[in-house]
This record gives C-alpha cells, structure tokens and sequence, in this order.
C-alpha cells in the first residue's frame, strides 16, 4: 500500500515541481520582455498577448514530459497523459493565435487612420482585420482536428469519411450555401478594395459609415447612430453609393425655389460671401445655376463643396439657412408666389432686369476653373 501511494505521489511531485520551474522561467522572460517594451512597442504588445498561452503551453509541457519519465508504471499514466496533451493542444493554438495578432497588429500600427488622406490606412484595415478572422478560425479548426486525431476511434471515423468525401462535400455546400457565399464575399470586399472600413456609404437610402466587416455581415453605423446589420453578399449583389471610394471630398447641392424678379448675381455673390464666413467649406466649388425655370417659378441650385460628408451636410444646412434669411431680408418679393391673375403694372424689381448678367466662374460646374474642366473630362474624356 505504501508503495503504491509512493509511487502515485512521486510522479505528481516531479510534475509539481517541473511546473513551478516552468512558471519561474516564463516570468523572468515576461520581466525581461516588459523592460525592453520601454522602448519597443511590439515587446510590450508581445509580453501582454503571448504572456498567458506561453505560461500554459510550458507548463503542460513540462508536467507532460515529467510524468512520462517518471510514472512508468501507473494505471493512471496513459488517461493522465492524454488529457494533459489535449490541453496541451488548445494553449498551443491559443499562442499561435495571440502570436498572430500581435504580428496583424504591428502591420495596422504603420497605417494610421486618423489622418485626412487615410483611404489606403482603411484598406490594409480592412485587409488586416479580415486576414485575422480568416486565420484565427483556421487555427481553431486545426486545432480540433488534431484534438480528435489523438483518439484512435476518431481516426477510424476520419477514414471513414475520407472515403465519402464527394458525397459529403455536395450535401454540406448545398446547406451552407448561404454562409459560404456570405464568407467568399466577406473575403472579395476585403481584398476588392469596393468598401473600406470607415468608408462612407448610402445602403437601403440610409447615409452611415462602415463601422464592421466581418465573414458574415457588415456593420453600417447610421448618422442618427443606429447600427445597419447587413449580409457582405449584399455588397457585392446589389448597387450601394461609397462616397469615399477614392477621396473625401465632396460635391452637394442645395435647391431654391423663386421667383423670376430675383437677380440671380446677387444670390450668387451672397453664396460667395456666405460659403467664404464658415471653415466647413473646402475653396473648391461655390457654384450658383439656375436649372429650371418653368410655370411661375425658377429652380436654383447651389452647388458647395466640403473636404468630408460630415462637413457638407452642415455646409448645405448653413447655406440653405442663410441664403434663405437672405432672400426673405433683401428681396421679400423674389419668394415663391402663386398668381391668380394677370396685372400689365410693372413693379418695382422690373429696373433689374436691365442689368448686366455676370458670367464668372460661379455660375458654371465644367468650366472656368481647372477643378471645373477636371470634372467635365471624367464624364467627357480629355480634349484631343
């Protein structure tokens, strides 16, 4: 009997022991890590992540190793040993998985997005985070394999299966069809460069930004910040508008109906002045153009431009308020009317109409400014 305690604790023993030196190292190499982070960021990043998965990789291994030289003869040696290697690999794939993002995050450390010019930063982003949910579900996947290849009964089964495998590749991609298809489309946005995190985008005629991509679904937050949930082959299915595809800036237009008796160069100077008192706009585009004038009134569009969608949603707000007051304020008469009858009087405002229209560079989109001709060769092509 005493023996046979003996012999059941001694092993246990050695294993304690083992295990106690095992931590004793990985903490100095924790220590040592943690210092040289004062002056490297990936050391630091390194001894938080892989800190925990190398602690229990080591010590598993330790205890494995010990018993398997010292309990020889113990009926509980092969179940002992057995469950210690199952652990032994899910801290392997924990530390490979939290070695793969300490290196996925170092590469996302060299692309700074909170910068103005930051479309390519958002692409490798959106690369980045999607390789990393590739790579941690293909760890954890192998992981469990090798976990049921360590029973002999699973590798009669795995045979088994292996010699079905057409049959059973038909009937798990006609049931996760959709899924799959969801996965490939995750993976083509991330690496078609079509929708970026932090992209700008109108979906189901809301205005949001990309906020998530993951495999599955894309998280749109909403500007009145609800989160817009969608399937990725929604992207890659159906037409969205990406306002930040290639830039920031943009264009936006603010309509005006009026009178005929209102003199338009003045409303175009009011812009110019108006657009040139608020920092939301960009210098670009301050364009004043009258697009339809039909029935008992003219159709003006403002055309303003703004180095992001945040700021031209304002600038548009500003300027409709302001040339508004404008128009109420200095020419009460150039507000929309409805006429009931004809009347050969000639008002006041019929003196303007023996002015001199301007013809300057507000009063066109495609011309006049090198801006201007850059926008009518995208839709017309260069001169020859």
């Amino acid at each position: 009997m005493r023996d046979t305690v003996f012999d059941t604790l001694m092993p246990l023993g050695i294993a304690l022991g083992a295990a106690l030196l095992a931590l004793l190292a990985v903490h100095i190499v924790h220590r040592v890590l943690l210092r040289a982070g004062r002056r490297s960021a990936l050391a630091t990043e390194l001894a938080e992540r892989a800190h925990r998965p190398t602690q229990w990789v080591v010590v598993l291994c330790a205890v494995y190793f010990s018993v398997r030289s010292a309990a020889d003869e113990a009926s509980w040696r092969h179940a002992f040993l057995h469950a210690d290697q199952l652990i032994i690999i899910g801290a392997a794939a924990w530390l490979v998985a939290a070695l793969l993002v300490v290196a996925e995050d170092a590469a996302l450390a060299r692309f700074r997005t909170d910068v103005p010019d930051n479309r390519n930063a958002r692409r490798v982003h959106t690369q980045v985070v999607m390789i990393r949910r590739v790579t941690v579900a293909v760890v954890a996947v192998l992981a469990g394999a090798v976990m049921l290849m360590t029973f002999p009964q699973a590798r009669i089964v795995g045979t088994s299966v292996l010699a079905s495998a057409g049959f059973a590749g038909v009937i798990a991609g006609l049931a996760a069809q959709s899924v799959l298809r969801n996965m490939f489309a995750g993976l083509q946005l991330a690496f078609s460069d079509a929708v970026r995190l932090g992209d700008v985008v109108i979906v189901e005629q809301e205005w949001g930004r990309v906020q998530e991509i993951t495999l599955s679904y894309v998280v749109v937050h909403v500007w009145d910040d609800r989160r817009l949930i969608l399937p990725t082959s929604y992207f890659t299915e159906k037409p969205f508008e990406n306002w930040t595809r290639s830039e920031s800036a943009l264009l936006g237009a603010v309509m005006f109906d009026v009178d005929w008796w209102l003199p338009v160069p003045e409303m175009r100077e009011e812009l110019r002045r108006a657009l040139e008192s608020t920092d939301l706009w960009d210098g670009r585009v301050s364009v004043l153009q009258v697009v339809e004038a039909t029935g008992s009134a003219m159709q003006l569009r403002a055309l303003v431009s703004a180095e992001d969608a945040p700021k031209l949603w304002d600038l548009r707000c500003f300027v409709r308020e302001h040339l508004v007051t404008w128009l109420r304020d200095t020419h009460p008469a150039a507000l929309p009317r409805v006429r009931a009858e004809m009347t050969s009087a000639m008002p006041l405002h019929a003196t303007l109409t023996g002015q001199t229209l301007t013809t300057d560079g507000d009063s066109r989109v495609f011309s006049h400014s090198v801006d201007g001709r850059a926008r009518a060769e995208a839709f017309t092509g260069p001169e020859s």
